[in-house]
């Protein structure tokens, strides 16, 4: 074993530079922790009543982060094929996503001029929650989502859905039968791809001469400084910063012209990309976001060896607070079946001895317990049968519209608990007042 010595002077173990993974990206050998949230099922594996008591695969959390370009990234410790088969995930869900959506769809409609002679392609489509919204306004669309049973939901409202995974393989089929887009869109997809390089690559060759991708991502800006180490799991392989999209585009004739920084999924970027051969103004925001991400230490290895410590104080803090409310004989139970929630509770080791059941609006999910904790999940309607003394809120990035949805349980005094950045108790009496 070699010994490395981290910037912050923390020691850092790792295997041999010979056993030492690459970067999915650029093909640096990785060597810098990240953090490591011990062992965890795949996050969205929720079981059905028959499978509780039947072995369930375990898989590393360990999350390191390349020296050279700066992913931040997880071995594909499960295969794409594993986890999208079958998904539990159904974006139409979520209200406030829906509702982002739309706007968005109305916003890049206006600002790229699209109408009926262009084609805008989603790759990881879902249910259709966005490519939906193009109909009222006139623009042809496609669906790309490898998930069978959330690509039939898509195909049931009218949308065009290809049921497949995306890369240069795709990208030459769709541009051989004349579907060349204007627009491609990529929300919370590119975490999700174990090989960046052919992904990229296939969305060069989809894209018109005069065309733009946009991509939405959680950004590790956020997610290190408000400690959202419960949004790493086996699905996403990789979380990115600006300075990573830069180099990612410019490797495969790209260019960076826009960025937008955005609320949802606990803080995320919106990149706009162009063929660089169509030479576009670059907006000074791209500039500006790259020169904050560097004062803030996304170029030096010290910020990103000391993550691991903010979770583990994180995991103590919100068990502190469950075992304190469980010894004075509160009822907690949680809200939600996100996957995140399955990181959460598996790496601080949550089960029914702290929360009696989760709740979720998605019916795919009722009847069936949570991976690796075993947690019952129940309709929403659970909540109000039960009455809990706490609910602790797995999806926090939804915690206002969840509480504006659920503010009636002050009624019986219960309070919500925002487990990340840290414990938060929120009082939804002291909200309506």
């Amino acid at each position: 074993m070699n010994v490395h010595k981290l910037e912050a002077g923390r020691e850092s173990v790792v295997a041999s530079p010979y056993l030492a993974p690459a970067c999915r990206l650029c093909g640096a050998r990785l060597s810098h922790l990240f953090v490591d949230l011990g062992m965890s099922p795949p996050c969205e594996s929720f079981l059905r009543a028959e499978e509780v008591d039947q072995m369930e695969p375990y898989f590393p959390l360990k999350v390191l982060v390349c020296d050279t370009c700066y992913l931040v990234q997880l071995k594909e410790y499960v295969s794409r094929e594993a986890i999208f088969s079958e998904y539990a995930y159904f974006s139409s869900f979520s209200t406030s996503w829906v509702a982002h959506a739309k706007l968005y769809c109305e916003a890049i409609t206006q600002r790229l001029g699209l109408g009926q002679e262009s084609l805008a392609v989603e790759l990881a489509s879902n249910d259709g929650y966005l490519l939906q919204h193009f109909r009222p306004l006139g623009v042809p669309v496609l669906g790309i989502e490898p998930a069978a049973n959330v690509a039939r939901a898509a195909i049931d409202k009218g949308i065009p859905t290809r049921v497949d995974f995306f890369g240069e393989r795709m990208a030459l089929q769709l541009v051989e039968e004349g579907n060349a887009a204007d627009l491609i869109i990529g929300n919370n997809v590119l975490a999700q791809v174990p090989d960046l390089n052919d992904f990229v690559a296939g969305m060069k060759l989809l894209l018109k001469p005069e065309g733009t991708v946009t991509l939405e991502f959680p950004h590790v800006e956020r997610l290190i400084a408000e400690n959202q180490f419960d949004t790493i799991y086996h699905e996403h392989f990789s979380y990115f910063s600006l300075v990573t999209i830069d180099m990612m585009a410019q490797r495969h004739g790209l260019r960076l012209v826009d960025v937008e920084e955005l609320p949802t999924h606990g803080g995320s970027l919106r990149v706009y990309l162009t063929h660089e051969e169509a030479r576009r103004p670059v907006s000074v925001r791209v500039g500006e976001i790259v020169a904050r991400e560097r004062r803030h230490g996304l170029t030096n290895m010290s910020t990103y060896a000391s993550f691991d410590h903010k979770a583990c104080m994180a995991k103590r803090d919100l068990l502190a607070f469950l075992i304190s409310a469980k010894n004075e004989g509160r009822r907690i139970c949680g809200y939600g079946a996100p996957g995140k929630g399955n990181t959460l509770l598996n790496y601080c080791g949550i089960g029914t001895d702290f929360l009696d059941f989760t709740v979720d609006r998605n019916p795919y999910k009722h009847g069936r317990y949570t991976p690796g904790m075993h947690i019952p999940i129940r309709p929403v309607s659970a909540i109000d049968d039960a009455k809990p003394d706490y609910i602790l809120v797995l999806p926090w990035n939804l915690k206002d519209e969840i509480i504006r949805q659920m503010s009636h349980v002050a009624a019986w005094g219960a309070k919500f608990v925002v487990p990340i950045p840290y414990v938060t108790i929120i009082d939804p009496a002291e909200r309506s007042t």
